[in-house]
């Protein structure tokens, strides 16, 4: 997990007021190697409400701090911009990860590929893996 002051500097880099609750579940998100869903944070923190975190959630997706992955049942999970100290560089054209066995998904440090289609604007490309992790591979 970072440190509390590199936290708020992260928090006020993106231009975002510091609160108890931003800090506490950037903090939670930076010290993990996996993406997480609403649900997951309402369970971690209980001292916050449903409609606290979830806010706190779309204004960090909102301003570049994670972003959102739709898994194949629906729903979002939510992980971590590798260029969380810098609001304007954020970019998520990585790949994530599906373990099949355990549920876990998780961000790759690999590039989606550029692709051109004719005909077509781009915008967004997500690319999931599935298979079994490296903790559940046998």
């Amino acid at each position: 997990m970072a440190q509390l002051s590199e936290l708020k500097h992260i928090l006020k880099s993106h231009k975002l007021s510091v609160t108890d609750c931003r800090l506490a579940v950037l903090g939670y998100m930076t010290g993990l190697n996996r993406t997480i869903s609403l649900s997951d944070l309402e369970r971690e923190f209980d001292k916050f409400d449903r409609v606290t975190l979830y806010r706190t959630i779309k204004l960090f997706a909102e301003n570049g701090l994670i972003h959102k992955i739709l898994s194949d049942s629906g729903y979002a999970t939510y992980g971590v911009s590798r260029a969380t100290c810098a609001p304007d560089e954020s970019n998520h054209d990585h790949m994530h990860f599906k373990c099949t066995a355990c549920g876990k998904m998780e961000c790759l440090e690999l590039h989606v590929p550029t692709v051109e289609v004719p005909g077509y604007l781009i915008n967004n490309a997500d690319v999931t893996l599935s298979g079994v992790c490296k903790i559940c591979l046998p």
